[in-house]
């Protein structure tokens, strides 16, 4: 369900007619050999594609609006190979409305003491043009990225690989649609926000329906569809009876699956990708969603839980920043408060992605004591270790705030027979008593997106990108 278009990216070498068409031609062949090294290095998880070299500014002008005008473009890279007059460069930057990597590179990585001379000097100044550059792009008060080094240089492809996939998030928010069944959980505050705010700076469009539009979609679903997906459960994880009778364990299982199908059904046919759903709100349901939220989240659509749709859209965009890859709903749940283990255990009731799991998953069924619906199944499994970042997003009057610390990950030290649930251990990297304090006082909520695959770096441009304030605890 990722479906993330085939993204490209379109870069320009910025020069001017001062030293005649020779140097002009030079400059195209080096940038044509950057691009095509850049692409064959197979580091970069989207195309770059060489659109020729920027002299004029009616040229940048029209190449801007062409970026804008190009769903396929997700951004644009720019050299400035010679001494690029970066006034011609202001009218198309302004309006340019993706984002933009300012590559300050050289096309050699040495000073060629034996050979060098004045034709030398006047084509290859870079490190005068990336100043100039640079300059107008402060002065327009431009959120662009800056990635300095030579363009074979691993650390700089690197840095241009993490940078493509935040411009794609950020060409997907505008994408994503969040589906909320039913309201958020009465009498909790973090859970709302304002739809049309986060529309008009996220492109996060947010729509209510009540469950039971739902729950005509369930009771759609064939018996024959529910034994296809219960086969595929059953080849992928570990089928746990337990204490339950085997047609009770069953029964439970299928209806989730029912739910499964029903949701994604739904979701597909209205073009959303991400969900939101509350326990207070199951008219017409017989369980809450649990293993169908788990499924749905490892198939890439985002989740909330007690109708957080900020969250869900979070999960989503994360989710397209990371490939999918170990990136999860997740709920401060309680603590570990002792000298030497301090740390957060993370789970939620029901819903926790499956893709961080360091164990194979079991599918149980157990009573879920809240909700007053019957036993629901779910995803049993323990989390994994390495580092990781956690994040949230709160809504203020002046704005949402993106707040998020690295954390040390780890399995919990003991089993929790009785706490059937997927969990997570955590340690914020600056202690958890600091890290604690300094997530309240951001107004940071319980709800979060965990992922091992977002970098520190990645959530600073995200959150440059789209002007989202970012605090940063660490």
């Amino acid at each position: 369900m990722m479906n993330i278009k085939d993204y490209e990216f379109w870069f320009v070498a910025g020069s001017q007619h001062l030293y005649g068409e020779e140097a002009l031609q030079n400059v195209e062949k080096n940038t044509k050999e950057i691009a095509e090294y850049l692409n064959d290095t197979g580091k970069l998880p989207y195309k770059i594609v060489f659109k020729g070299v920027m002299t004029t500014a009616d040229g940048i002008t029209q190449f801007m609006k062409d970026v804008n005008y190009n769903d396929n473009v997700a951004g644009v890279i720019v050299w400035a190979h010679t001494f690029s007059p970066a006034k011609n460069w202001i009218r198309g930057t302004k309006l340019l409305q993706k984002p933009l990597l300012h590559l300050a590179t050289q096309y050699l990585d040495e000073i060629p003491y034996a050979t060098i001379d004045f034709d030398y000097m006047n084509l290859h100044q870079s490190a005068h043009g990336d100043r100039e550059y640079g300059y107008i792009n402060a002065r327009l008060g431009l959120n662009n990225k800056i990635v300095y080094g030579h363009w074979r240089d691993a650390e700089t492809v690197a840095e241009i690989a993490s940078w493509e996939d935040v411009a794609v998030a950020c060409n997907e928010s505008f994408n994503i649609r969040v589906c909320r069944f039913g309201d958020t959980m009465r009498d909790v505050a973090c859970t709302e926000g304002d739809k049309v705010e986060a529309q008009i700076q996220l492109g996060w469009t947010v729509d209510y329906y009540p469950e039971g539009d739902l729950v005509e979609y369930v009771n759609a679903v064939t018996e024959a569809e529910i034994d296809a997906e219960y086969k595929k459960l059953a080849d992928m994880y570990t089928m746990t009876v337990g204490d339950n009778q085997k047609e009770h364990f069953e029964h439970s299982v299928r209806y989730q699956l029912r739910e499964y199908i029903a949701i994604k059904r739904f979701l597909d046919e209205g073009g959303y990708n991400a969900f939101c759903s509350n326990f207070q709100s199951l008219h017409g349901l017989e369980e809450l969603p649990g293993l169908a939220s788990q499924l749905l989240m490892r198939d890439g659509y985002g989740f909330g839980a007690e109708g957080d749709w900020k969250i869900a859209a979070l999960t989503r965009l994360l989710k397209v920043l990371s490939h999918n890859d170990r990136t999860v709903f997740m709920e401060d749940y309680t603590l570990d408060l002792r000298k030497g283990h301090e740390a957060i255990l993370g789970a939620h009731m029901l819903e926790v992605d499956p893709t961080i799991a360091s164990d194979k998953p079991r599918v149980e069924v157990h009573p879920l004591g809240i909700g007053g619906k019957d036993d629901p199944a779910r995803l049993v499994f323990t989390g994994a270790e390495g580092d990781a970042v956690d994040v949230t997003l709160a809504d203020f009057r002046n704005g949402m705030k993106m707040i998020y610390y690295p954390v040390d990950c780890r399995k919990p030290e003991a089993e929790t027979p009785h706490l059937p649930v997927a969990k997570q251990l955590w340690t914020p990297k600056c202690g958890l008593k600091k890290g604690s304090a300094e997530w309240i006082k951001a107004g940071g909520e319980h709800h979060t997106v965990l992922s091992f695959a977002v970098s520190c770096q990645q959530l600073r441009d995200l959150a440059a990108m789209l002007g989202l304030e970012l605090v940063e605890i660490n």
